[in-house]
């Protein structure tokens, strides 16, 4: 998982958080001023309700870092290197994103969640193979899940935190403008960071980062 050293590792943690929950506030933001709708408070929701969504999301997270970013995601690089199975990762989240999202036999549907998932697999994995560890990652996915589902009641969960009030129909530009903000500038905004704000790590930290 590349915990060590602790301090680094929580701090790629806290900055990989940071960046996605900003970016999915704008994102929610955005959506408000085309909708001309606002966010208020849901004034029914209690402090059990957001532990235990915010636990849910933990372990939704949790579970999918573990299984596409994890030692299967390590071992695939040990044998033949980080691009080709930075690609099969992505591949793969995107692919299983199809059934977590129930769009199986939508083409339209199937092809939207590919690229969007897909990238944002692509960029978390990229993260792995730079740092050596999965906490980067781990804070890129929980950042927007927390906000997007917890925060915004975006989730399956349904209302929680803030409730979207006052909401008009989407049409055109606006509409195609609100549907890739998401699923398309969010990924390619995480790359750019991933490209560019973080350091590759170098190979002789592995006897630290394999724990």
């Amino acid at each position: 998982m590349g915990l060590l050293p602790p301090g680094k590792r929580l701090k790629q943690l806290g900055l990989g958080f940071l960046v996605t929950a900003i970016l999915c506030v704008l994102v929610q933001y955005l959506e408000a001023y085309l909708k001309s709708s606002s966010w208020i408070l849901n004034e029914k929701i209690t402090s059990g309700i957001v532990l235990k969504s915010l636990w849910w999301d933990f372990k939704s997270v949790l579970t999918e870092e573990l299984l596409f970013r994890g030692a299967l995601l390590y071992l695939l690089i040990q044998k033949i290197g980080s691009k080709k199975s930075i690609l099969i990762s992505a591949i793969a989240f995107g692919i299983y994103h199809w059934f977590s999202y129930g769009v199986f036999g939508n083409l339209i549907a199937m092809l939207f969640v590919f690229i969007g998932t897909g990238l944002m697999g692509y960029a978390w994995a990229w993260a792995f193979a730079k740092t050596r560890s999965m906490l980067l990652g781990f804070g890129l996915h929980l950042g927007w899940n927390v906000t997007y589902n917890t925060l915004f009641s975006k989730g399956p969960l349904g209302e929680l935190v803030f409730l979207s009030k006052g909401e008009t129909e989407l049409t055109d530009w606006a509409s195609l403008l609100n549907f890739t903000s998401g699923l398309i500038l969010v990924p390619i905004i995480v790359l750019l960071f991933i490209r560019y704000g973080i350091k590759k790590e170098a190979v002789q930290e592995d006897s630290e980062a394999n724990l």
